[in-house]
């Protein structure tokens, strides 16, 4: 075997074992989260909070913003998105330090369960949570969950408080626009929320918006409509 076949083989070895250590050390950060609190648990605290808010009563617009812009193929995988998430590991192996690739399902468990710090280990355990997820819930009910614990900025968590906080409106009344403008905010809530980054989060709706045109739930016309659209903030 020649000598650089043999480094190749070596690095192969060590790529597998840290590949398996954070494995093992993921799954057992799931176990340890689902053994202190049991998933049931977790969703039925979140599901009897007083401004929980049910699927149907949820704008289209909100629900077509957010999977639009987080997560394109979430009717089509089993909550994880292996390819993305690969790619998310190999760069913060590498020191790109890359944290994309979570599914809305991934995002909903990293919200139940774990921290905002970016780690390879939590993010191995919030891909057991996802699939644990998928095989609990349906896809409407993840969905839901999900508008229900993110934050959207200025103290306003979950669809609820910041459909009112922010417009003084029901969930179910959000205009494309307004739906359009929260889809974006749980990316980076400190960085876009209405109160001090206003200008921000408008470039953000656009990019939501050109995400829903991508995923043909509006079009050019719709989107140009929702940009001009004066968004009043009481």
């Amino acid at each position: 075997m020649k000598w650089w076949q043999k480094i190749l083989l070596l690095l192969s070895c060590v790529i597998i074992l840290v590949i398996s250590a954070i494995t093992i050390m993921g799954y057992r950060q799931y176990q340890e989260a689902i053994c202190r609190v049991p998933l049931k648990e977790k969703i039925e605290e979140i599901r009897n909070r007083p401004n929980f808010t049910d699927y149907e009563d949820i704008s289209k617009n909100l629900i077509n913003a957010t999977i639009a812009v987080e997560d394109r193929r979430f009717y089509h995988h089993g909550g994880v998105d292996y390819l993305a998430t690969t790619r998310a590991i190999l760069g913060n192996l590498i020191g790109q330090n890359k944290s994309g690739g979570s599914t809305i399902t991934q995002q909903l468990g990293k919200n139940l369960y774990f921290g905002y710090e970016p780690s390879l280990i939590r993010k191995v355990a919030e891909l057991f949570v996802a699939e644990d997820l998928e095989r609990t819930l349906t896809k409407e009910e993840i969905l839901t969950l999900y508008v229900n614990v993110i934050n959207y900025g200025d103290n306003h968590m979950g669809i609820y408080d910041a459909a009112y906080g922010y417009f003084g409106i029901a969930p179910s009344q959000l205009s494309l626009a307004q739906a359009s403008m929260l889809a974006g905010l749980p990316q980076s809530p400190a960085n876009y929320q209405l109160s001090d980054h206003y200008d921000n989060a408008k470039k953000r709706q656009e990019q939501v918006l050109s995400a829903m045109v991508k995923a043909g739930y509006i079009d050019e016309e719709e989107k140009s409509a929702a940009l001009s659209e004066s968004i009043m903030i009481p």
